[in-house]
């Protein structure tokens, strides 16, 4: 006999629900490396009721799920930190050239 609830290939419990924002976390997180810092604001926000929705009851939500949102949270805190190191490197370059300007006037 086959249990029919239980996909013994992904080890997942069919009747477990997926966790709402568990995709749009993922994307969102890659999309902070990518493209812009607000995306990583964004999945930060998203995944925080996400998780305490996984955290108040593990049972109902798959693990593949929560897998997915603790990858979006990873790729969005690297994309916010490459943003402010970026905008450490552009101030210091700004300084700069506005401090060769300054010296080379006179």
């Amino acid at each position: 006999m086959t249990d029919q609830s239980n996909d013994y290939l992904s080890n997942i419990n069919s009747n477990q629900q997926q966790l709402p924002n568990a995709t749009t976390t993922l994307v969102l997180g890659i999309l902070s490396i990518v493209v812009c810092f607000i995306c990583g604001i964004i999945a930060l926000v998203i995944s925080n009721k996400d998780v305490a929705l996984y955290k108040a009851n593990p049972s109902q939500y798959s693990i593949a799920s929560y897998n997915n949102i603790k990858a979006g949270r990873v790729c969005s805190i690297i994309g916010l930190c490459l943003q402010i190191v970026g905008i450490v490197i552009y101030i210091i370059f700004i300084v700069f050239v506005v401090s060769a300007i300054g010296s080379a006037s006179y």
